[in-house]
């Protein structure tokens, strides 16, 4: 069983996942995918250089922040990004699903994904997790990141579809506005959840 996990920036994925994973779930972070495919060798690096030159790659292989900086204020640049970053970062997780799922036929895989419903990457899953918060304390929490700058974080966030929006195509959801042990408690209940169902 794949299970999409998704929320706006700095709602609390990254807890809620590590909450699912203490619990037995197995975790795919389609962030670390997308490290891997434009790390040296990655299947996307020649094909990202190729496209946006290679300033972004000065010391021969992808310089991430480099490559944020060049598409992050240009929505055409991102969207020629995305068509080559997505499809790798596919392939790639597709295989990982498949080795858990050789090793463990009754896993229940966690894919973290911040732009599941934006990418498409929600058709690879069955169910979907929906974290939330308050705008305000997704901020809070933005912030408290290295070299975070409110004006890039409202740009990043007024790019992610809308929480309502999310929220109505999500099978669950779970609100990480209050305290921790309130998203423990309803973590577990959605992996309970999710337990019953046939695999």
């Amino acid at each position: 069983m794949i299970v999409g996990l998704t929320g706006g920036l700095g709602c609390g994925k990254t807890f809620v996942a590590a909450a699912l994973a203490k619990l037995g779930a197995h975790i795919v972070e389609a962030d670390e995918i997308g490290r891997a495919v434009l790390g040296p060798g990655g299947e996307a690096a020649d094909a990202v250089i190729r496209e946006f030159g290679a300033a972004i790659a000065p010391q021969g292989s992808v310089d991430r922040a480099l490559l944020a900086a060049r598409v992050f204020r240009d929505p055409a640049a991102l969207g020629r990004l995305n068509a080559i970053v997505h499809p790798a970062v596919r392939e790639r997780a597709l295989r990982w699903f498949a080795a858990i799922e050789k090793r463990d036929p009754h896993a229940i895989i966690i894919y973290v994904v911040a732009i599941l419903f934006e990418a498409g990457a929600d058709k690879e899953t069955s169910k979907v997790i929906v974290v939330t918060c308050t705008p305000e304390q997704q901020m809070e929490r933005a912030l408290t990141r290295p070299c975070a700058m409110r004006q890039d974080i409202e740009a990043r966030i007024a790019r992610q579809m809308p929480v309502d929006e999310k929220r109505a195509r999500a099978d669950y959801v779970i609100d990480a506005g209050g305290t921790e042990q309130d998203t423990l408690r309803q973590t577990k209940l959605v992996y309970e959840e999710l337990s019953k169902l046939p695999r």
